[in-house]
């Protein structure tokens, strides 16, 4: 194997479409690159994710690897997921969180891996094990378990723990802990000021936990731990002290280390994506992930390759990290599988994989306080939702906030539905009102209103026309702390079509929400 295709077994690539690019092919014949990276713009039925694996897979055998590619994406479920269409929804994070059971999460990571792999998806980035202690926290969120070390380690263990029974490999990401920030790594880079004491009693546990039950890869976190690298502004990513002596040396990990993407601006506005990269395998990362632009993914493979040469990185180093990759596929990637799966299987968006989540989704969706009244019969409902937008990049605008209003439709004769655009609030204000005349229940959707004082606002003066007025939380359950009076709080933690059919069926008594929050939600030193 020349040098340039050892190194080229260390990048994971994305690439733009829906069918094998010329780009990519050019990186897998020129570099055998180790891995390939899924986003949304790559997905369409399941047919087509089938149809895509499998020719990246034949392009690979084509090009002489002698076994298969990785073929990962973020498939977190909730706010995060790549695959919507055709396929079970199956809950979030929090959600999993919120139940209070992990044998839920293990169900939900059997479930989650199933359909992944029947799609050729041998790889999944998930769980986040990051711990949600920061209620401003931009990025994480309701992709955590919740705020406690202990729950979020089980919950994600025995997520990780399904996977694995299905036969996908996992990711515990972002390491050492991206929970306690208010600063998005896609942005700008975080900085996390706790002390050692602090970081093993609270972010480590999950990684702890998790490492001891056999996880298969670590994602680094573009943070800086000032506790942990003595060098100012130099993320987890890429310092040594990190991830060698912390991760490899003192908690024992000898999985595959993989970076976060490297085109974030947290290494972009910094190092940079290509020296980045270098400086990522010198800390002792074994691959790194270049999402999006096929000339840095190109400029990234030829300077690791002249790195060995220079000798800033070993060839020894490379041979560990190709040796750790293998020894992570070993278990339950060959090419007898990739073979083998010719068509969409049954499963894959079944009725029994839907009602198994759909039970999970009722014990996980949480409401808040005392409990109002129920939607009638006969009552006139207005459903108030903002305009679509991400709450942040790393999210998926696979449903529309109008969804809601949709599942209410199919259960309650008398809805309408009203979108309100927060950025011209004034104008839609006085429509609203005059809207209101028509109607005796509303119901109003909240996405991050703790950090939108527009939307509280908004469902102030809806709570003031002295109508029955329900807040459905669809992202961050802090929500649920802005309105003491509302009729009904209740916290969905996503906006995926389940989440919403199981409240739309609550808000007319037809089902019960069982979950418990797993966040305190007085802790947002914003709340009044």
């Amino acid at each position: 194997m020349t040098l340039k295709k050892k190194v080229g077994r260390l990048m994971i690539a994305g690439f733009y479409g829906k069918t094998v690019s010329d780009k990519i092919k050019h990186l897998i014949h020129t570099y055998h690159i180790g891995g390939i990276i899924l986003f949304v713009r790559n997905i369409g039925t399941p047919a087509e994710i089938l149809e895509l694996t499998r020719n990246l897979q034949k392009e690979a055998k084509a090009a002489g690897y002698e076994k298969p590619l990785l073929i990962c994406l973020d498939q977190e479920n909730g706010t995060v997921r790549r695959i919507s269409e055709g396929t079970t929804a199956v809950p979030g994070a929090m959600l999993l969180g919120a139940t209070h059971n992990p044998k839920h999460a293990y169900q939900a990571g059997i479930v989650t891996g199933k359909e992944l792999k029947a799609l050729g998806i041998n790889w999944n980035l998930a769980p986040v094990v990051d711990i949600n202690n920061n209620p401003e926290n931009p990025v994480i969120g309701v992709r955590s378990f919740g705020e406690q070390a202990n729950d979020v380690a089980e919950i994600a263990k025995q997520f990780m723990l399904g996977m694995r029974k299905a036969g996908i490999l996992s990711t515990l990401k972002h390491f050492p802990g991206h929970g306690d920030t208010n600063v998005d790594s896609h942005r700008d880079l975080p900085v996390i000021d706790h002390d050692l004491k602090r970081l093993h009693e609270v972010e480590l546990v999950p990684f702890k936990e998790c490492i001891a039950s056999g996880a298969d890869a670590v994602m680094s976190a573009h943070v800086y731990f000032p506790a942990l690298e003595k060098e100012p502004n130099v993320p987890a990513t890429l310092s040594r002290a990190v991830m060698t002596g912390l991760l490899r040396e003192e908690l024992g990990f000898d999985g595959v280390i993989t970076t976060d993407c490297m085109e974030m601006d947290a290494i972009i506005n910094g190092i940079g994506t290509v020296k980045g990269c270098v400086k990522a395998l010198e800390a002792g990362v074994d691959m790194v992930m270049v999402s999006h632009g096929y000339n840095m993914q190109e400029q990234v493979v030829l300077e690791l390759a002249e790195a060995v040469e220079r000798g800033e990185i070993s060839e020894r180093q490379i041979d560990q990290s190709i040796a750790r990759i293998e020894r992570m596929m070993s278990s339950n990637i060959s090419w007898d599988d990739v073979e083998a799966t010719q068509e969409v299987e049954a499963f894959i968006g079944s009725p029994a994989h839907q009602d198994e989540m759909k039970a999970i989704y009722r014990d996980g969706i949480t409401e808040v306080g005392e409990k109002g009244v129920l939607i009638q019969g006969e009552t006139k409902v207005l459903v108030v939702y903002p305009a679509d937008d991400y709450s942040a990049i790393a999210e998926d605008l696979h449903i529309a906030n109008s969804a809601l209003a949709e599942e209410l439709k199919a259960v309650h004769e008398h809805v309408e539905a009203w979108e309100i655009d927060l950025s011209h609030y004034e104008e839609g204000l006085v429509a609203l009102v005059q809207k209101l005349e028509t109607c005796e229940h509303v119901v109003v959707l909240t996405s991050n209103a703790a950090r939108a004082k527009e939307q509280q606002k908004l469902v102030a003066q809806l709570i003031d026309s002295g109508k029955p007025v329900d807040v459905i939380a669809i992202r961050t359950p802090y929500d649920a702390a802005l309105f003491p009076k509302a009729n009904r709080r209740i916290c969905t933690y996503e906006f995926t079509p389940t989440a919403c059919e199981v409240v739309a069926e609550a808000l007319i008594g037809q089902t019960a929400v069982n979950g418990k929050l797993p966040v305190t939600l007085g802790i947002y030193k914003n709340l009044n």
